[in-house]
């Protein structure tokens, strides 16, 4: 996939690239998805206008953003791109960075260039992964679990928190990862599609290790027991950890 055009033809040169996937199918998506874009402005983020194009290779781009009649004089731009799809939530950080339920979206420069002075910095498509929300449309009798996550102190909810469960499968110990974000009102809904932990080689229990992040330092963990829990409803305590 190719970043930008040569720059003979860098009017459709786009400052950012992104692929969205759907990180339960693995699939990249972008029907359904939209693409707000932000502008930061006098200490604030401004709406902007400019809408996302598919291009043929399937990512979304805006191409022209950052184009000026005289470049030289304009400073780089700071922007943010906000992803919303039915179903889903974006996870913003970039895959081996730290989590945070603070970003709210996905930050970039935008330098000014024209035809005869071409961009300052190269581009990349940028993946952003769309983890399964609360209203996913897991496919009938798949097992998952439910809950809320709430901060330990003060018992609100805590919104936009990673839960994940690890494991590996059995007998050929792949290792399989599921994760979600809690919504607004602090709530999850997780998918369990492998096996989890067995007492021995025929016992009809499994033990899944929940954890809950919110930011580097800020976690809670649960353990899931199955078939007993599946209706229960969960809740997971947020807390500094040492």
């Amino acid at each position: 996939m190719s970043a930008f055009l040569p720059l003979t033809r860098s009017a459709t040169y786009s400052p950012a690239w992104f692929v969205p996937l759907d990180d339960f199918t693995g699939r990249v998506r972008t029907v359904g998805v939209d693409i707000r874009l932000d502008r930061f402005q006098d200490g604030r983020w401004l709406p902007l206008d400019d809408r996302a194009v598919r291009t043929p290779s399937g990512a979304l781009a805006f191409p022209g953003l950052g184009r000026r009649a005289e470049p030289w004089a304009a400073l780089p731009e700071r922007h943010r791109a906000r992803f919303s799809a039915a179903g889903h939530q974006p996870l913003y950080p970039a895959d081996g960075e730290p989590f945070s339920a603070a970003l709210v979206g996905v930050e970039f420069l935008v330098h000014p260039y024209n035809d005869t002075h071409p961009p300052a910095e190269p581009t990349a498509p940028r993946l952003v992964r769309l983890l399964p929300g609360v209203s996913f449309p897991y496919p009938p009798g798949l097992r998952t679990v439910h809950g809320v996550v709430v901060d330990a102190a003060t018992r609100a909810p805590v919104a936009n928190v990673l839960v994940e469960a690890r494991g590996r499968t059995s007998p050929d110990l792949m290792p399989w990862h599921e994760r979600t974000l809690t919504d607004a009102t602090g709530a999850f809904r997780l998918a369990l599609r492998w096996e989890g932990e067995k007492a021995g080689p025929e016992p009809l229990e499994e033990t899944f290790r929940l954890q809950a992040v919110e930011e580097p330092g800020r976690s809670g963990e649960l353990v899931v027991r199955l078939p007993q829990d599946t209706e229960r409803r969960h809740v997971i305590e947020i807390r500094e950890q040492s």
